[in-house]
């Protein structure tokens, strides 16, 4: 993490205020969460639904041994060094993004409009084969998050891998900026946001902004059969970029499978590389056969041989709720998949969950999909439609929209196959009287519905 003395804080976060006789003070590591602060962390009060300032006291109580401060905010501490800063939260920005200049590290930045996450743990698993790694934890891809990250590393990393996320223009941009990736991965392009920015090519657009930060001759790495992607533009030439692809068509990408096989509990691939061994993962979903091959293709630039790659791969471990596996009560399995969810991620986990063998009864729990925008009723119909009866013996689904999920599919259900709730509990309730030995349930959802509820009591 981040070990400077205050003056050399000072210049980086373009500050002032700086007592002289307190500019050698150490700091190392920084917080924003005055409950989390640790011994010799600088504190930086952000003003969000809260203000910051008034945690100071406690951050200072915690272990925090300077801090950042607003000008003309009043009452500032006297007994701990103070610097002063025209915006606290464009300071962490600034501090991350000199930081990263500072070290000797590669940096993969990850965006999409899904397989972020997903793709971030691949990649560092992959990396973790041959270097010292540092990745994004959980879902820390925002304004706050990513500065934060990169502030966690060591000088002693040799590669740091990145998560972006956003729901406005302008937001890749500025994360770029502070990470200046070495290597840039768009994943795909979907609906997500969609209702924030009116197209999905205006989507792409905003995706495409990572390459902004992206370093003179980085490697940028994107889904070759998303035609949006497929825009090269004066910033691919002024850079002069690699550009590598990925994706199923073999006529348009640089990387693509030759042949998948998937299992309860496990894939199998091969792809179109001579030296590539065949490629096992413990995990499910064919479009993680994409986000894989993202990760390989950086594995390549990285110069890890296949085998090598190969070896990272299988022991990938996914963030929690990204189709986590899990065994519940009395043999039941859960398919936790409820972290987030968008029309192209729902369908690809249908898709997945529909071929599974083995199991007494495939239950599909589906919350609304949220910020689809005008079209959001459509987007939920057409995920109704696809749902097997023959392939799914119970559909439950949470929320306003889904009830058009429900609504869709009950056409081509039996009677008493297919229940609509707008209460978690009662859907719960009716859910666990249903779920027996031996059938696996898969749960899906937007952020906000907070279908792990459901998975929490299903264990």
């Amino acid at each position: 993490m981040i070990h400077r003395r205050l003056i050399d804080i000072q210049d980086m976060v373009s500050g002032s205020g700086l007592l002289s006789s307190n500019e050698n003070q150490l700091i190392e590591g920084v917080s924003i969460d005055s409950r989390t602060v640790k011994q010799g962390n600088l504190f930086i009060p952000i003003i969000r639904l809260k203000d910051g300032h008034l945690y100071v006291r406690e951050a200072i109580k915690n272990g925090a041994v300077a801090t950042l401060w607003l000008k003309n905010h009043p009452n500032p501490p006297t007994d701990i060094p103070v610097i002063f800063v025209d915006d606290t939260l464009v300071a962490l920005q600034s501090l991350a993004k000199n930081y990263r200049k500072q070290l000797s590290v590669k940096v993969i930045g990850i965006t999409g409009s899904n397989g972020k996450t997903t793709t971030k743990d691949m990649v560092s698993s992959i990396a973790k084969t041959t270097f010292t790694v540092h990745k994004t934890k959980g879902n820390l891809n925002s304004e706050y998050g990513l500065p934060l990250t990169v502030l966690e590393v060591s000088e002693k990393d040799d590669i740091v891998v990145l998560e972006m996320g956003m729901s406005q223009r302008g937001e890749i941009e500025m994360l770029s900026t502070i990470a200046q990736p070495n290597i840039a991965i768009i994943t795909m392009i979907g609906v997500s946001h969609i209702a924030n920015l009116g197209s999905k090519e205006e989507i792409a657009n905003a995706k495409l902004e990572i390459i902004t930060g992206l370093q003179e001759k980085g490697t940028f790495i994107y889904n070759g059969d998303e035609p949006l992607l497929q825009k090269i533009n004066d910033r691919f030439h002024k850079k002069q970029l690699r550009t590598l692809t990925f994706g199923e068509q073999s006529s348009s990408n640089d990387f693509y499978p030759t042949k998948i096989e998937m299992n309860s509990g496990f894939m199998q691939f091969c792809i179109n590389h001579n030296d590539s061994p065949v490629f096992t993962m413990n995990i499910i979903g064919k479009h993680n056969v994409y986000n894989a091959l993202a990760a390989i293709a950086v594995g390549k630039e990285l110069g890890i041989p296949m085998k090598t790659i190969a070896n990272g791969l299988q022991k990938v471990k996914l963030t929690d709720m990204r189709m986590q596996k899990i065994m519940g009560a009395n043999g039941l399995t859960i398919i936790n998949d409820a972290w987030n969810a968008s029309p192209h991620s729902v369908r690809m986990a249908i898709e997945t969950f529909q071929e599974l063998v083995g199991y007494r009864n495939k239950i599909l729990v589906l919350g609304d999909m949220l910020e689809l925008g005008e079209k959001e009723v459509d987007y939920h119909k057409e995920i109704g439609q696809r749902i097997s009866p023959n392939k799914i013996d119970y559909l439950f689904t949470y929320g306003n929209l889904s009830k058009h999920i429900a609504m869709e599919a009950q056409k081509y259900f039996e009677r008493n196959r297919v229940f609509s709730y707008t209460n978690k509990n009662a859907l719960i309730e009716n859910l666990t009287r249903t779920v027996e030995s031996q059938d696996i349930v898969l749960v899906k959802g937007s952020r906000g519905m907070r279908l792990e509820d459901v998975v929490n009591i299903l264990l």
